[in-house]
């Protein structure tokens, strides 16, 4: 009887221990983005948005064109939507070793590193410092692409 009792008890020990991850990926699904950039300056998506439950936030940029990073480098990076021209002027004097970023700027709430044709970066940010309903924008900061290559994020 007692090796019944341990049996079953390593059963369901074993199944709910198996249901945990899954249900944690469920959650954490929603919190993971995915945009491309190409070589026609153009971002597939006009819009991203997160749940307010999101506590990080997994963003990969692909770059789907062949041109490299030198000649048509994309980026992304977030910012609070009156900040987008600033962050946007800013960077083009940061160039591209720091991937048109300037050092230090606090009104870059994310940021992806430039990549070139065929590559990709993936990067975790918190969303501490946003607020629900707040407007929120995205934009790729090599010099001349921002005036096309932007979007908005929603959060919440």
């Amino acid at each position: 009887m007692n090796a019944i009792r341990m049996t079953l008890t390593a059963v369901v020990l074993t199944t709910g221990a198996a249901l945990l991850p899954s249900v944690s990926h469920a959650v954490d699904k929603a919190c993971q983005l995915e945009i491309a950039g190409n070589d026609l300056m153009q971002f597939d998506k006009k819009e991203l948005s997160v749940p307010a439950s999101c506590k990080e936030v997994q963003l990969t940029l692909k770059h789907a064109g062949k041109l490299p990073k030198e000649a048509m480098g994309h980026n992304w990076v977030l910012v609070k939507t009156p900040d987008l021209g600033a962050v946007a002027n800013s960077g083009m004097s940061a160039g591209l070793q720091n991937s048109y970023v300037a050092e230090g700027d606090k009104r870059v709430l994310a940021h992806t590193k430039v990549v070139g044709g065929g590559e990709s970066v993936t990067i975790t940010f918190s969303t501490a410092p946003l607020k629900a309903g707040e407007p929120y924008s995205y934009l790729c900061t090599f010099p001349g692409h921002n005036s096309v290559m932007r979007g908005t994020f929603k959060f919440g």
